[in-house]
Formats: C-alpha cells, sequence, structure tokens
C-alpha cells in the first residue's frame, strides 16, 4: 500500500469518526434541550408563608463524620412558618467512625433532632443500599410529609418551605429535586458536570411528570420529598428493599400505583458535593451507574459511546491530524487538513454547547481543556460498573461489600 493511498484511508476513517462524533453531539443536544425544557424549577417561597403541614426529615447516615453535622446544621435553619412542626431523624447504619458521636451531640443542641441506632440488618431479606436505614427511621418518625436527602446534601433555608408549598400547590406525591452540583476537587470538576448533562439527557422531565407515562420514572435520592400517606400506600422503603437505586425504585412505585410526582430542578436550593476525592468518586458512581441502567449491558455501554463520542473524538481528531501534517509536512499532509479543521469545528460546536447547557444547569465550566480526560474517565466508570455490578469483584461501598457471599451477582448492602 503505497503511502499516498494509506493517507487517503486514514483521512477516510478519520471523517467517518468525527462524522459519527458530530452526530452524537446533535442527538444529545437534542434530547438535553427537549428535558431541560419541559424541567419545572422549585422557586423560593413566597416571605409571608401560610401555615405549612408537619414534616419529618430522614438522613441515612453510614460513615458520613465529614458531612453529618453541616447537614443537620443547614435543615434545622429552615425558614418555616412553624419551626415546631420539624422533625430531623438522624439514621446511623452501623457507622465505625464518628457519625454516632456527632448525630449524639445534635440530638442535645436542638430538640427536634432524634438518632435512630439502625440494628443489623435481618440475615433472612437481602436490603440493599441505604433502605433499611431509611425504613427504621421511618417506623419512628411523626409527619403529614416525609423528606430523605444524603448527608451529603446542604439545604438553603426556603428549600423545604418551597418544596412543601409546590407538593400542596400541585397535589403531588412525590417532588424531587435534582440538585445544584458542588464540586471541589479535579475529579469532580471532571466527571460530575458530564454525568449530571447525560442524565438530564437521557431521560425527559415531561414524560417523568406525565402521569399518562408510567413507565417513565426517575428521582435524585439527594431530595425526595413524600406525602406520608402516598409513602405508606406504596410501601415505602420495604416494598423496594432489595433495590440499590432506592430513589428510581420509588418513582416507580408512585407511578405504578397511579400517584402523582413532580421532578424539578432544586438549583440554588438544594445543593450535594457528593464525593471528596477521586477513590469516592470512582467507588460511587461504579456502584450504582449499571444498576441505574437496569442493568442493561447495552444501555450502560451507550454511555461509554457517548462520552467518547462527545467528548474525545474531537480532542483525538486535532491530536492526530495535526500531528499526521507535522509528520509528514506539507504538501504532502494537505489531505490531513480537512479531519483537523472538521474536528476543530466539532470541538468549538461543543464548548458553545456544553457552556449553554451549564448555565441552564447552574454547572461549573472549569478545565475544559481535559474534557477529553472527563470524557474517558465516565468511559471507564460505565465498564467498570458493569464488571462490578455483573461479577460483584470490588463491588463497595466505603468498604462494605455489596456483594452476598458465595453469590457474585446477587448485591446485599
Amino acid at each position: 500500500m503505497t503511502g499516498a493511498v494509506l493517507n487517503s484511508l486514514l483521512t477516510f476513517l478519520g471523517m467517518g469518526a468525527l462524522f459519527l462524533s458530530g452526530y452524537a453531539i446533535l442527538r444529545f443536544h437534542q434530547s438535553f434541550q427537549a428535558s431541560i425544557s419541559a424541567a419545572p424549577r422549585l422557586m423560593p417561597p413566597h416571605p409571608s408563608l401560610p401555615h405549612l403541614p408537619t414534616i419529618a426529615v430522614v438522613i441515612p447516615a453510614y460513615n458520613e463524620a465529614i458531612n453529618l453535622r453541616d447537614c443537620v446544621e443547614s435543615v434545622l435553619k429552615s425558614e418555616l412558618p412553624n419551626p415546631q412542626h420539624l422533625q430531623v431523624w438522624i439514621a446511623d447504619d452501623e457507622s465505625t467512625d464518628g457519625t454516632r458521636a456527632i448525630a449524639h451531640t445534635l440530638v442535645t443542641q436542638d430538640p427536634r433532632v432524634h438518632l435512630v441506632a439502625v440494628p443489623p440488618r435481618p440475615t433472612a431479606e437481602v436490603w440493599r443500599g441505604k433502605n433499611w436505614a431509611c425504613a427504621q427511621a421511618v417506623e419512628q418518625a411523626k409527619g403529614e410529609y416525609l423528606l430523605f436527602i444524603d448527608a451529603d446534601v446542604r439545604l438553603e433555608p426556603g428549600a423545604i418551605a418551597a418544596a412543601m408549598t409546590e407538593a400542596q400547590a400541585t397535589n403531588a406525591d412525590l417532588i424531587s429535586c435534582l440538585p445544584e452540583i458542588v464540586c471541589g476537587c479535579l475529579a469532580e470538576w471532571l466527571v460530575q458536570p458530564i454525568i449530571v448533562r447525560m442524565l438530564t439527557a437521557g431521560f425527559s422531565f415531561g414524560a417523568v411528570n406525565d402521569p399518562a407515562q408510567p413507565s417513565t420514572a426517575f428521582a435524585a435520592g439527594p431530595f425526595m420529598l413524600f406525602r406520608r400517606a402516598a409513602y405508606d400506600q406504596i410501601g415505602g422503603h420495604r416494598a423496594i428493599a432489595d433495590d440499590l437505586v432506592e430513589d428510581v425504585a420509588l418513582a416507580r412505585q408512585i407511578k405504578a400505583f397511579g400517584l402523582k410526582m413532580r421532578l424539578m430542578l432544586g438549583l440554588g436550593l438544594v445543593k450535594v458535593r457528593m464525593y471528596q476525592n477521586l477513590a469516592a468518586l470512582w467507588e460511587g458512581w461504579t456502584k450504582n451507574l449499571h444498576m441505574g441502567a437496569k442493568r442493561k449491558v447495552s444501555a450502560t455501554l451507550m454511555i461509554t459511546v457517548i462520552a467518547v463520542l462527545v467528548l474525545v473524538v474531537p480532542w483525538l481528531g486535532i491530536l492526530l491530524s495535526g500531528a499526521a501534517i507535522v509528520s509528514v509536512g506539507l504538501p504532502e499532509g494537505a489531505l490531513f487538513l480537512l479531519p483537523l479543521i472538521c474536528a476543530l469545528a466539532l470541538l468549538l460546536w461543543e464548548s458553545i454547547l456544553w457552556r449553554q447547557q451549564a448555565v441552564l444547569l447552574e454547572l461549573p465550566v472549569r478545565y475544559w481543556s481535559l474534557s477529553w480526560l472527563g470524557g474517558l474517565l465516565v468511559a471507564a466508570i460505565a465498564i467498570a460498573s458493569i464488571i462490578k455490578t455483573e461479577t460483584g469483584w470490588g463491588w463497595t461501598w466505603r468498604g462494605r461489600s455489596l456483594a452476598l457471599p458465595n453469590a457474585k451477582t446477587t448485591p446485599s448492602a
């Protein structure tokens, strides 16, 4: 094969990959826009609120010493017309760090705070994730509404009142809010904005909030406000005890029972920093990404394909085309100018779209020049999540194994 023929073949292959990248960018943007345009936003409550019902906030906590105090204090600062109607229930799920000691201190500082020492999980039943801890707290919590939040969540003073007002105004049985994502370390900057974009594009706010589409359900675990009667009607966390992705499972239950849910943007009112470092981020997303895709290998692999086509291929096109031109020089390398120009155009296009989407989701736009690395990380997370979930190898959360002994594909915690 002559050099000219080889160059032509490489150019053809490169242009094919760039064409697929452009198509993926277009479809991804279309899906994102269709979803976000139908997304209701949780708005700050009116300064003079009417009477609001009683509410119990449940915070499942497993080794959350780094987060618990700030989370609970943000809840206690909630601006409510009747603050005495607020309860906070900390469910300590057999933590091995200082979580329980911090919880005891918080209990002594405010009578609205209560601690539930979650007992060991029954060996005759399969309980996954935080379902067992939530179920134990609910047995003691009192309130017309139940709000489940994670310990890494920070609520603004108006968040609870806004959600309860929205629930009453729309007669919703479940209000779930996609929170504002807070990033601290480089790994978070690289991965979190990409995954949030993918989640937004991957489901439709309109379809999720449409009672006529019961098969389409999604919820965000960091903030889930239930009408207590509806929660009891669907069986609560006990009904989905063996489901690791409990937020989506509960949303499916709500719609299956013909009840009303509202998935909303909680930007500015609900914030979360999910992971403190790369190790925690890797463990967390590989734990539940494949499960969130209903253990469909094709669906999880599609995350890899999208991440590579949208975020990696344009950068790779620039690198390879530029290297080819430098190596052979001009005019022999003139053939590689076309893929180089196309790759530059795709990268500029994706940059513009990303900034537009980031504004809508109030996401950070730092480290755009490393978006290729973020794409590779997300692709690797998706593949690792398949392996961990399907084999049980290394499938853990903060050191707690998610695989049953002698049952590699059946998780337990």
